[in-house]
């Protein structure tokens, strides 16, 4: 941050880690009482502390205490303005090693594999068939009048049009105020995210870019390693990543580690109080759709 203009500019400066790696001081009886909420409400902290914008704008917070899944924690914040979700996780990913063969990277999973008939290029007809070729060239005519359609009504959607406030709507205080977020997580089986996309016939993770300050809730999600990996030494057990920033009370974001999906929340503190039961509601909600993916799965299979 330029002091004498008050405008944000990139330069090149010497890494003081110290300014960067932070180990916070926790009261003892606090985090013996209750682990899970020391972490949860320190990370909740975090999101209403603006970044020092005279320095990198990243932050290793160690948490070296026990909890219920791991034996401490790291906490990673980043401006967005050094890269999206998946550009983040694949520094992270270079930056670790397979817990299974430590001499390589870790895997991620492979590209999904589109089979549908959208995706299927259709070859020109031969010149010689004047009704082909008039078919196949009107089918790209239909699709181009399609996409400007859909332009304008995006565009039109961006500067008229907003959805009613409701109660995942932050309040109307202005995007720079930081409202506290808290963020909690449950973790699922991948295999069961599997089932319930096999049985509905849908993508299993698909990534809804919402409109920022005009939408009611994000959902968001990133690509995470196919296998457990290891960082400088330390095997790393969970992983979840979420935002806090947006207009928005609530968002729901969704990441894969190895054979498990972390769900994460983030939440505005003021609106969403008992926020574990709105997560434990969602859980449940997901056991009951695998439920009857599995029902559904399974009358098919005796039907053929």
């Amino acid at each position: 941050m330029d002091v004498s203009t008050g405008k944000s500019r990139w330069v090149r400066t010497k890494v003081n880690l110290d300014d960067h790696i932070i180990v916070p001081r926790f009261d003892p009886a606090r985090v013996e009482s209750d682990p899970e909420k020391a972490v949860e409400d320190y990370v909740a902290s975090l999101s209403t502390l603006p970044m020092d914008m005279r320095r990198p704008l990243w932050e290793f917070h160690l948490l070296d205490f026990p909890t219920s899944e791991a034996t401490s924690t790291m906490v990673l914040r980043v401006h967005h303005s050094i890269g999206d979700g998946m550009s983040i996780m694949t520094l992270y990913i270079a930056s670790s090693h397979s817990t299974a063969d430590p001499t390589r990277m870790a895997a991620m999973p492979p590209p999904p594999r589109r089979t549908g008939e959208i995706y299927q290029l259709q070859p020109r007809p031969p010149l010689s068939s004047r009704k082909a070729l008039l078919t196949w060239v009107l089918s790209y005519l239909v699709l181009a009048w399609h996409t400007l359609v859909d332009s304008v009504l995006l565009a039109a959607t961006i500067l008229f049009l907003s959805d009613p406030r409701t109660m995942f709507t932050r309040p109307d205080d202005g995007l720079k105020a930081h409202h506290r977020k808290r963020l909690v997580h449950r973790n699922l089986s991948l295999d069961d995210i599997k089932l319930i996309k096999t049985a509905v016939k849908c993508v299993g993770a698909s990534v809804l870019r919402l409109l920022m300050t005009r939408t009611t809730i994000i959902f968001s999600n990133v690509v995470g390693p196919a296998e457990k990996i290891t960082l400088c030494g330390h095997p790393v057990v969970s992983m979840g990543g979420s935002v806090y920033g947006q207009p928005q009370a609530l968002t729901v974001h969704y990441q894969n580690y190895g054979n498990t999906v972390s769900v994460t929340l983030a939440v505005d503190d003021t609106q969403f109080p008992n926020c574990h039961e709105l997560l434990d509601d969602l859980v449940e909600s997901i056991k009951l759709i695998k439920n009857a993916a599995g029902l559904h799965t399974l009358s098919a299979v005796e039907s053929s």
